[in-house]
């Protein structure tokens, strides 16, 4: 069990007890007395209230939104019976996580669909602390838009305390004034950023105000969980620092000023809360130039008693590329927005993307594309990163996590990230050890690109 009930239940209490906070996702799934699962997860049909004139047909795991947020510690095995009761097939995909291929949730590629009515147990130890998500890896475009995401957490070996500890999913719906779904993608976005929601929500709602402890030492968790959106997030008129970025410590915390988040990328802040009840710190989004209030931070209670400092969080043991010896790759990202492909049948099939001038188009049980790359299991790569389209894409590869280097465009202290944002004519360099075997997915985030040709694998053996 990667949490014993009391353990659990210790991780429960440290993040509630110093505030009750409006909005926050729930901290279990369903538990399993008697069994050695340490979650149940379901994913079904769910209705949910999201704007006051009518329901949403969701889907959802564990039967609301936010889903469950699903908590492990580093080191220690983590299991989830995963219960499919959608009308059609679906995975789960852990973004982020370094994990074994056969528990990576890509159909056909490691592992067949959950078909509807079957379950699957997903079985792993993360070797990395911080915040991740899953989601699934079928019909993507739909099975995210309608609200298949989820926070996962994994706690360090060595729990840092923080007197608030709150996930935060950022999700635009595609949502008509009534609640019910208006379309998920249009061919003429698709070919472009992609198709923003109308519904802009945090944890489900929009514009929340979350209480947090007076004086108290706040761990915010902030998860892109949409389709396509970038979130260039701030925080207004009150210091804060980044402590984590995609699921990875930073070395040294430091001021946040803003921070851009693509589809799929996760950011830590640490702040420490004003001591006088009532006060308000404004979390912002930026638009271009202009930054909009996003959420409320409302201090509540006695102030916290005890001296409060920003900590500094243990590094994850991401093994150390050999430069030196790498293997330099190229990946040149490309547009084909002009170009409308047909199938046999006359059909308009969008075709928008490419990597290296080939786009992904699908695969079966009977038919796997052929690799983007193949690797050398155990050596040292540097992948050139080169985006010559006009957009920006958060790139990201599955099993790993890559030590960003340089840029083209903009000076970058090193760090440790799985999904890079690349912005447009802009070349990335990054390098990582090929430890992990196994055929592991690469694409951009934005999931309309994703379907639409920038998606790909690379092997390693």
């Amino acid at each position: 069990m990667s949490l014993s009930r009391r353990e659990f239940v210790g991780v429960l209490a440290a993040s509630m007890t110093a505030a009750s906070c409006s909005f926050l996702p729930r901290l279990s799934a369903e538990q399993s007395p008697g069994t050695d699962y340490d979650y149940i997860l379901t994913a079904e049909p769910t209705p949910i209230q999201l704007v006051s004139a009518g329901l949403t047909p969701a889907w959802c795991f564990g039967g609301s939104y936010p889903a469950p947020v699903l908590r492990a510690r580093q080191g220690q095995k983590l299991r989830v019976l995963f219960r499919n009761r959608l009308p059609e097939a679906t995975t789960i995909h852990w973004h982020g996580i370094r994990i074994d291929i056969a528990m990576d949730g890509v159909p056909y590629l490691t592992q067949p669909p959950i078909e509807p009515g079957a379950e699957f147990l997903y079985e792993f130890t993360p070797p990395d602390a911080g915040t991740f998500w899953y989601h699934p890896h079928m019909n993507s475009v739909e099975q995210l838009g309608k609200g298949l995401v989820g926070i996962l957490i994994v706690d360090e070996a060595k729990p840092v305390a923080f007197d608030l500890d709150l996930p935060l999913a950022l999700k635009t719906w595609h949502i008509n004034e009534d609640g019910s779904f208006s379309p998920f993608s249009f061919p003429r976005n698709a070919a472009r950023m992609g198709t923003p929601g109308s519904w802009e929500t945090v944890n489900g709602q929009n514009k929340p105000v979350l209480e947090i402890p007076a004086g108290g030492l706040v761990r915010l968790r902030f998860a892109n969980v949409d389709n396509t959106v970038i979130y260039k997030l701030a925080v207004k008129n009150h210091p804060a620092w980044v402590i984590a970025v995609d699921g990875n410590p930073v070395e040294k915390p430091y001021p946040l000023t803003s921070h851009e988040m693509g589809a799929g990328m996760r950011l830590d802040v640490a702040l420490i809360a004003p001591q006088k009840a009532g006060e308000v710190i404004q979390v912002q989004n930026g638009k271009g130039k202009l930054f909009f209030d996003f959420v409320t931070l409302k201090t509540v209670g006695e102030p916290v008693r005890g001296e409060r400092t920003i900590p500094v969080l243990p590094l994850n043991p991401i093994p150390q590329p050999d430069l030196a010896s790498a293997e330099s790759l190229d990946f040149v990202f490309e547009w084909e927005g002009a170009v409308t492909p047909a199938n046999d049948h006359g059909e308009a099939h969008q075709m928008f993307w490419t990597i290296n001038r080939r786009g992904w188009d699908h695969s079966s049980e009977q038919s796997i594309p052929e690799p983007l790359a193949k690797l050398q299991l155990g050596r040292s790569y540097i992948f050139n990163l080169r985006n010559v389209t006009p957009h920006t894409h958060p790139i990201h590869m599955h099993g790993y996590t890559w030590t960003v280097l340089e840029s083209s465009q903009r000076k970058i202290t090193p760090y440790h990230t799985d999904t890079v944002l690349v912005r447009r004519n802009e070349k990335v360099k990054v390098a990582f050890v090929a430890d992990n075997p196994g055929r592991w997915m690469y694409h951009c985030h934005v999931i309309e690109h994703m379907k639409t040709g920038l998606m790909g694998y690379i092997s390693v053996a």
